[in-house]
């Protein structure tokens, strides 16, 4: 019963000082948007994930928001319209394993105890490459307020799993989405925010259930192109 009460205890202090922290922070961190992809390129006007952000937004009076992935290369990760939303798109890019849709568990660990190192990551944006992500940010930023941002931006980690299980693997942009939040809220903030971030899904997405029941297939017809041209991200 003791260890209870301090584990409800911990959990009340860590969600207080998120809160305290997300006051002076641009984002309003949401979590995971997706389980895998349902359609190509899904972070693309008019297509199911993207609009599925721009409603999101619009239940918590936000016009603006950010969606996390990792790069799998430099060209791309356009900032676009759904309707009347801004959804900006970042992603980071493993300068050292390159690109990689499978767990290192090593690098969990590495990323969960002592954050995420600087130097290892690019990240792009409008096919813009930045070497850290203060740049990269402050790009997001500038749009942001370019584009006439209202109520907070919501920040997402697209989630899609190319190949495991995506119960599992937290999927595409959940290191830049931990980092981001890092870099905001602190580590106790992040730690709150993935945990979080990756119940969200399993309460507010409406894709949920078909997308892990029909995992295999979308995933076999994703890495074969039958879900539009393959686009790795």
């Amino acid at each position: 019963m003791k260890w209870k009460v301090i584990i409800i205890l911990l959990v009340i202090i860590i969600a207080g000082y998120a809160y305290v922290s997300s006051l002076s922070s641009p984002y309003a961190p949401m979590g995971r948007l997706s389980f895998v992809k349902i359609l190509n390129p899904d972070m693309a006007q008019g297509n199911p994930h993207s609009k599925l952000v721009a409603q999101y937004a619009h239940e918590r009076g936000s016009n603006t928001a950010l969606v996390c992935h990792l790069a799998g290369h430099k060209t791309g990760y356009p900032c676009y319209y759904e309707g009347d939303v801004f959804i900006e798109e970042l992603g980071f890019i493993d300068t050292q394993r390159g690109y990689s849709t499978t767990i290192n568990w090593g690098d969990v660990v590495q990323g969960f105890l002592f954050g995420i190192s600087d130097g290892r990551y690019d990240y792009v944006s409008d096919g813009i490459v930045f070497d850290n992500l203060s740049d990269a940010l402050a790009y997001l930023d500038k749009k942001a307020a370019q584009n006439g941002q209202v109520g907070p931006r919501l920040m997402f980690w697209h989630g899609t799993v190319r190949t495991d299980n995506p119960i599992i693997n937290q999927g595409c942009g959940f290191p830049l989405y931990f980092q981001i939040c890092d870099h905001y809220y602190g580590r106790l903030g992040a730690y709150y925010y993935a945990f979080t971030g990756m119940i969200f899904p399993y309460l507010y997405s409406p894709y949920r259930n078909f997308e892990i029941m029909n995992a295999p297939e979308l995933q076999y017809d994703y890495n074969h192109g039958l879900l539009g041209p393959l686009v790795v991200d």
